[in-house]
């Protein structure tokens, strides 16, 4: 039931459109051209000591992990809500809905890769053995992530709508507070007080981010003790999102 779910989200998404799959491609791209243009040519605030073919990689990581998060919690928070009827006449268990969204936009960013790659060759990238198990880990760690907020939120969003609206402005605070399109260095050196730096690094996507950087660059490493809060902050969320999801299904199947 979950491979049929993604295959027609995927048919569905696509369908009437005449570049079809390479929407997936074609958006991040588009997105990194502009922050590379705007940070990296105008101002070269976000290259800190990099050239800027670095900078075009170090985006372009960035970029095509951030679409796969940005779109899987834009579409589970809504998940439950469009598929009521179906939800309602199916037994099946209900976090396959969520767990669809967040599938179906991983399949989209094992589209990018290729991209990734070709980059990392173009632009002569860190690319060496550490690739091999930064990049594994930062797809397990953000996908448990995603899954842990997909849950959470579909289930919230049917009782309150207001989630919704709500975490589109969300999403965008997410973007500026991970270091996706600046190096985390830029945070950790800067004048900000110290339980600022500490705030911003509690957040899981922090350490992602910075795993999926260090996939290219391996001076990117995360820190042992950010690495631990990523992937110990991922698993609450994830426990925290499947209990929430089990105690308000019963509430949610009355709902809708």
């Amino acid at each position: 039931m979950l491979r049929l779910l993604v295959q027609r989200d995927l048919t569905v998404k696509y369908q009437q459109s005449v570049l079809g799959y390479l929407w997936s491609l074609i958006e991040p791209l588009t997105m990194a051209a502009i922050y590379y243009f705007i940070f990296g040519v105008l101002y070269g605030g976000g290259r800190d000591g990099m050239s800027g073919t670095d900078y075009i990689m170090f985006i372009l990581s960035g970029i095509f992990a951030w679409m796969w998060a940005n779109s899987a919690i834009s579409e589970s928070t809504s998940a439950l809500v469009s598929q009521a009827r179906m939800i309602t006449t199916i037994k099946v268990p209900r976090e396959i809905f969520p767990l669809g969204r967040v599938i179906g936009r991983f399949a989209e960013y094992v589209a990018g890769l290729p991209i990734l790659i070709l980059g990392a060759v173009i632009f002569k990238a860190d690319f060496g053995w550490h690739t091999l198990y930064a990049l594994p880990l930062a797809v397990i760690v953000q996908a448990i992530f995603l899954v842990g907020i997909s849950l959470m939120l579909s289930a919230l969003n049917v009782m309150l709508r207001d989630v919704e609206r709500f975490m589109r402005l969300a999403l965008r605070i997410l973007f500026y507070a991970a270091p996706i399109i600046y190096p985390l260095s830029q945070v950790t050196n800067s004048d900000m007080p110290q339980w600022v730096k500490i705030v911003y690094q509690a957040d899981p996507l922090v350490g992602i981010f910075q795993l999926h950087h260090a996939a290219w660059f391996a001076n990117e490493w995360p820190s042992p003790a950010l690495l631990a809060t990523s992937i110990g902050g991922s698993l609450l969320v994830f426990l925290f999102g499947w209990l929430m999801f089990r105690k308000l299904e019963p509430s949610v199947l009355k709902e809708l």
